[in-house]
């Protein structure tokens, strides 16, 4: 994987569009400084929505404080072409998030974490997770990829999240599909 220039990966959200991948770690990094004893919540997770002519992928990025608010955007792709096969979907749902996950490198990581490090005795907290527009219910005919997605989500570290956890994919990157 090369950087977000080489993908020209833009972001954006209802206030601000094209935004950069340095500028929303910069958002990120910002919102956290606000108050770094808070307990943080880093999530990606992407869906999509099939339409006549191409399949629409939206992957979304929140910045959640407990109990205190979000920062978030989107990225949108689209591919030209009806994807109907729900695996070769949920698979490219996946690849996505791991495309943005992979664009927080370790020092990127690290910046983050140092954020809330010397407040972890006050309570601070940080995680990283993935969430994906799988559930395991028996009614659910995407239970069968659960195994698959949750084991490429942790083998990038994230601590993977499916239904009814999996809000940033099922319903925030959800809105933007429609």
């Amino acid at each position: 994987m090369g950087s977000a220039k080489e993908y020209n990966v833009t972001f954006q959200n209802l206030s601000q569009k094209n935004m950069t991948f340095e500028q929303v770690f910069q958002h990120i990094t910002n919102f956290m400084k606000k108050d770094p004893s808070g307990k943080f919540r880093l999530m990606f997770g992407t869906d999509s929505q099939v339409f006549n002519h191409y399949t629409k992928f939206i992957t979304g990025i929140v910045i959640q404080q407990e109990r205190k608010g979000v920062w978030a955007c989107i990225r949108k792709v689209n591919v030209p072409r009806q994807m109907m096969n729900l695996h070769e979907r949920i698979s490219y749902e996946t690849t996505l998030t791991e495309e943005i996950v992979s664009l927080f490198t370790k020092e990127h990581k690290e910046q983050l974490i140092n954020i809330v490090l010397p407040n972890i005795y006050r309570g601070a907290n940080f995680t990283i997770e993935g969430h994906i527009d799988i559930g395991s219910g028996k009614r659910n005919k995407t239970r069968v990829f659960v195994k698959e997605m949750v084991a490429r989500l942790e083998s990038i570290g994230l601590e993977p999240k499916i239904k009814p956890e999996s809000f940033v994919a099922s319903s925030y990157a959800n809105r933007f599909t429609k």
